[in-house]
């Protein structure tokens, strides 16, 4: 009996040695998460403490722990400046022992973040930046792209406009290159698909008056006026353009980046009938209603696209942990390739190769005044745009994709 029990004991034991949970392994005893965002300039209402809420939402609803270890969630301002973020970057991973970096709005401190992490064999998800550089030819183990990326809005939005008739184009393009690949991009699918690209004028960066640029726009006759560029001037050229009653008057507008938040402040009068592509929308069904409630009793307003997103990513790489036992990057990345990304803020979501986020988008148009129900009810989505067709196949300039 003595030999049978332990016998018995030492199976046991042996399995325990080799359940998930005997051979967890957290570096440091703890899982830190930094959201390196803008805390108070021009990006701080997409993201900001947004994404700072929407990242320690996804840790208290996992729990607060991984594995048995305490999971804290730590906050950077970057301010905009490449500079300042790289040296936050490598501060938290140097010093502060940080895990994961997340949201960090503005391409060129992405990129600047991402040498870092490349340099320090540590992850980082960016959300609000869309350089299609990420997971091409800087492409890298330890960088993810999880909401969007400019050829995802550009394609999408010009694809379903020219199949809706939209087939003559004229871009208001931003003069510098995040604005440049979004009027390539959209252009080329424009003329794929058997439209016209009829011209466009490029004001620079923060241009304080954008009347003859719109008056420009007006008088090419084009059908859609493409909105090629972001915060400030996407926002004011559709404030200005509704001024102008260019909308009014036949033509339409296709924002190839705005979000919920920058249609709130240019207001339903004047943004009412803009055609967009989104990630996210609010108050698309019970899921995201679900979600959203919550995130607004928090902040009094709904979510970005960017900081849903966030929500969504921290939660999958907390589930990754748990599932492969560690918080080892390499092992953590992999894992969430493994597993498809279906929640409320992603469907048919799947993590590729190249580190890429794909999955579907939505085109929407702005409601008209008459039309909202309710606050924040500014949507109408009018089709499904897959992931496929979106964000198309991985770029063969990454060393990541198998050729």
């Amino acid at each position: 009996m003595i030999a049978k029990r332990l016998s018995m004991l030492g199976a046991l034991a042996a399995a325990l040695l080799a359940s998930p949970a005997a051979l967890a392994q957290v570096s440091d005893d703890v899982v830190k998460i930094g959201v390196l965002t803008d805390m108070n300039g021009p990006a701080s209402t997409p993201t900001g403490q947004g994404s700072v809420t929407a990242a320690q939402m996804a840790v208290d609803d996992f729990g607060g722990t991984v594995l048995g270890k305490p999971v804290t969630v730590i906050v950077g301002d970057h301010q905009l400046k490449p500079d300042i973020g790289a040296g936050i970057a490598r501060r938290w991973y140097d010093v502060d022992q940080v895990d994961l970096i997340v949201d960090v709005p503005v391409s060129a401190v992405g990129l600047a973040v991402q040498n870092i992490a490349n340099e320090k064999k540590k992850l980082f998800i960016t959300h609000s930046t869309g350089a299609t550089d990420f997971h091409g030819k800087f492409c890298s183990p330890y960088t993810i792209q999880w909401v969007f990326d400019t050829r995802a809005l550009a394609v999408g939005t010009a694809q379903e406009v020219v199949k809706r008739g939209g087939d003559s184009w004229f871009f208001i393009t931003d003069d510098y290159a995040f604005g440049h690949s979004l009027e390539k991009d959209a252009s080329a699918v424009v003329t794929k698909n058997g439209g016209k690209v009829l011209g466009s004028v490029r004001p620079p960066f923060a241009t304080p008056d954008l009347s003859s640029f719109i008056l420009q726009a007006q008088a090419s006759k084009a059908k859609i006026i493409g909105i090629a560029g972001g915060p400030p001037n996407n926002t004011n050229e559709i404030k200005t353009a509704g001024e102008f009653g260019i909308m009014a008057g036949g033509q339409q507008m296709a924002a190839l980046l705005a979000l919920i938040t920058d249609v709130h402040s240019i207001g339903l009068s004047a943004a009412q009938g803009l055609l967009l592509t989104t990630s996210f929308y609010w108050d698309m069904d019970d899921k995201t209603r679900e979600w959203s409630k919550r995130y607004f009793a928090k902040m009094n307003r709904m979510p970005t696209m960017w900081q849903a997103g966030v929500y969504s990513s921290v939660m999958a790489y907390l589930n990754a942990i748990k599932a492969s036992g560690t918080d080892d990057p390499l092992k953590v990345a992999a894992k969430m390739r493994e597993t498809p990304v279906e929640d409320f803020f992603a469907r048919n979501g799947k993590l590729r190769e190249d580190n890429l986020m794909v999955h579907d988008l939505w085109l929407v148009q702005v409601k008209t005044p008459a039309e909202s129900k309710y606050p924040w009810d500014y949507y109408k989505i009018l089709a499904k745009i897959s992931g496929a067709d979106a964000f198309g196949p991985p770029d063969p300039a990454c060393p990541l994709v198998k050729k």
